[in-house]
């Protein structure tokens, strides 16, 4: 049962995460034992008890691209992800591209994260009415200033990125370090939808809600019997 309410809450997040452009979704792989045993690592002739844990995954398939003809908005071709810097200083990995200027002339995200470029945070000129253009490659210009390049960046096995809320990620540096994008590209006027949609959670949830009201009646009759029991084993005026 507590698996099930383990992904009934799983579920709940997908929903909130449908609605961030590039949001991943979570999944709940369970372990794989036969009729509830697992060899005894003490004495591997003799079979011992084993309770199947359910483990919580991200599913890093791409999500679909959407033209939003705004030119503040990015999506990412590939594997890769934007680089931006989190509250606390350090580096976070999103494919949320719906990105703003702040009252600094900064490319934020819209929690006000800066989008860092290879040299720092990106900073365009406020008072200047000239397009600011991102090429395919990262390439960012205002009008016919280049400004910088962002820095999208990839890694060797995206399962082990850590989460940091809606649509963000961290690394450990030394086990899997963030590498320069080499097949990724950026499409501007684009955002990626999540890869988690609302229709197919709503459906999960029911069939997840259904579960876990069987698990209970067959625990209630469970409880029931073993009453039963008790109270027959316990009566001595039959004897």
């Amino acid at each position: 049962m507590s698996a099930t309410a383990r992904w009934q809450d799983v579920i709940a997040e997908n929903l909130s995460v449908s609605a961030v452009p590039g949001g991943r979704k979570q999944e709940l792989s369970f372990s794989d034992v036969q009729a509830g045993l697992a060899a005894n690592t003490n004495d591997p002739a003799k079979p011992g008890y084993y309770i199947p844990t359910a483990k919580e995954v991200t599913n890093f398939t791409a999500g679909e691209l959407k033209s939003t003809g705004n030119p503040m908005d990015f999506a990412l071709e590939g594997p890769g992800f934007f680089t931006v810097q989190l509250a606390g200083g350090q580096q976070g990995y999103t494919r949320d591209g719906e990105f703003q200027i702040n009252s600094k002339g900064q490319l934020v995200t819209k929690e006000g994260y800066p989008v860092l470029s290879n040299g720092g945070p990106l900073q365009f000129n406020p008072n200047s009415g000239a397009a600011i253009t991102i090429s395919a490659t990262g390439q960012v210009s205002q009008g016919e200033q280049t400004i910088g390049k962002l820095q999208t960046v990839e890694f060797k096995d995206p399962s082990q990125l850590i989460k940091r809320g809606a649509g963000f990620f961290s690394t450990d540096s030394t086990k899997n370090p963030a590498t320069p994008s080499t097949t990724t590209q950026i499409r501007q006027g684009f955002i990626e939808s999540a890869n988690s949609s609302p229709t197919t959670e709503m459906a999960s949830m029911i069939t997840a809600m259904r579960m876990f009201e069987a698990n209970q009646k067959v625990l209630q009759m469970q409880g029931d019997r073993m009453s039963k029991v008790i109270t027959e084993l316990g009566d001595t005026s039959q004897s």
